[in-house]
């Protein structure tokens, strides 16, 4: 397709699914499962218009999803409800933690005893597809920043999360195929790709988005006039952490998701802590100031323009998975091995994380079901293509991926409707 198709192509879906999306809400699918259709129906195994090669493209795929996760992951934090508190925090904590490093390890058995994979190329392979969706899975995820229910809290939350926290598994991957250095019995991994990567990363972001916080409050405090622009304080703050981050060698993912956290919480402390002062000090009725009134709070305020664009980048992103597909791509290893991360390695991880976390029974089965695979494994492949991956090894991957992604997209995206509708919902106290 030409650079004017392309433009015709998404313009045209973009007018359409935005002049219709009332009508596409009460559907029983998502609006990727549309996008999705229309990539099928424009790709090779259709019309044949034109065919996205992920192999070829690796590059210009790593950057696109790079950006369209990084926006997911600045969305998701800043619409986390509750404050940090161990007890609050716990469950998706440990479902981004110790359930995904049980999902690697049991897709990684499947590819080694079933697909007949090398012990780190199945590594590898269970590392991309552990860690669940923050791009496509909007539909059971925190839906605005005072959405308190407890179920989409923590599919949120662990999607926040374990964006960054399964690299370390990419990085052990890359280690066994010679592509990465993992020490003397793998120490260098676990003081580096483990420990350090991940504390500086939660580190970074949490001093970033407070200290800007406090920053903008100050701002805002002083008057004079000032108006702040929230989309590109917000755009900014992706950037600058991510690309700190990324100089010291931590987990840009995991920096970014606690950042726009941080930025939130320190913004509602802040809010709160001057309205108490107001109130004690006040003889009337406390007031707020006027500039707090109509700026309100910067995490909210640069909300709506990174949702657009984390749709505009979905839109593009599952065209080209469409795009990239061929009759022939569904083999009895791909759909062997979705069916496998859907019905038994997603299930049996949360269950084995259920042990230490107790959460209830019924959020606990929809948790289970909802560990949709997408665009953040997408980009974990195209990292690793471009670290080296061997060209067959690459072919491998990027079959079975897409067909897994795909199926997710799929069978996540028709179940969703009716299993969030009957849900009772859970408050988080």
């Amino acid at each position: 397709m030409t650079t004017a198709q392309w433009f015709l192509l998404v313009g045209s879906l973009l007018v359409v699914m935005g002049v219709s999306y009332g009508g596409i809400r009460r559907l029983p699918i998502t609006s990727s499962i549309v996008y999705l259709a229309v990539g099928v129906l424009v790709g090779p195994t259709v019309l044949n218009l034109f065919h996205f090669n992920p192999l070829k493209q690796s590059a210009l795929l790593e950057v696109l999803t790079e950006g369209a996760v990084l926006i997911s992951l600045y969305a998701a934090g800043v619409k986390m409800p509750v404050p940090w508190s161990f007890r609050r925090w716990r469950t998706p904590i440990l479902l981004a933690t110790l359930s995904l490093a049980v999902s690697v390890a049991l897709v990684a058995a499947f590819g080694t005893f079933i697909l007949d994979l090398s012990l780190g190329l199945a590594i590898l392979l269970g590392a991309i597809l552990a860690p669940t969706d923050p791009v496509l899975a909007t539909d059971v995820q925190i839906r605005h920043p005072r959405d308190r229910d407890r179920l989409r809290f923590n599919l949120t939350c662990e999607a926040g999360i374990n964006d960054g926290s399964a690299f370390p598994f990419v990085m052990l991957g890359l280690g066994l195929l010679g592509l990465h250095e993992l020490g003397d019995a793998g120490i260098r991994w676990i003081m580096i790709d483990v420990l350090w990567a991940t504390i500086a990363a939660v580190a970074v972001g949490v001093l970033a988005g407070a200290g800007l916080a406090r920053v903008i409050w100050t701002i805002e405090e002083r008057g004079n006039g000032h108006t702040l622009m929230h989309d590109f304080i917000g755009l900014g703050l992706v950037g600058a952490v991510y690309g700190a981050s990324e100089l010291i060698h931590a987990w840009g993912f995991l920096a970014v998701f606690f950042a726009a956290v941080a930025l939130r919480q320190t913004e509602l402390r802040l809010r709160r802590i001057q309205r108490a002062l107001s109130a004690s000090m006040a003889t009337e009725a406390p007031t707020v100031s006027p500039s707090h009134e109509s700026d309100g709070l910067v995490s909210e305020g640069s909300l709506v323009f990174k949702e657009h664009l984390e749709r505009l980048s979905q839109v593009v992103l599952i065209i080209l998975v469409g795009g990239s597909l061929f009759l022939n791509s569904w083999s009895w290893r791909g759909v062997s091995l979705a069916l496998f991360v859907f019905l038994l390695a997603r299930p049996a991880s949360v269950l084995i994380g259920r042990l230490v976390f107790r959460s209830p029974r019924r959020i606990t089965a929809k948790v289970a079901w909802f560990g949709i695979r997408g665009i953040g494994s997408l980009y974990y492949l195209m990292y690793a293509i471009q670290h080296g991956l061997p060209e067959e090894h690459a072919l491998e991957l990027v079959h079975l991926t897409l067909i897994v992604v795909t199926l997710s997209i799929l069978v996540h995206g028709i179940s969703v409707t009716p299993l969030m509708r009957g849900f009772r919902k859970e408050t988080i106290r």
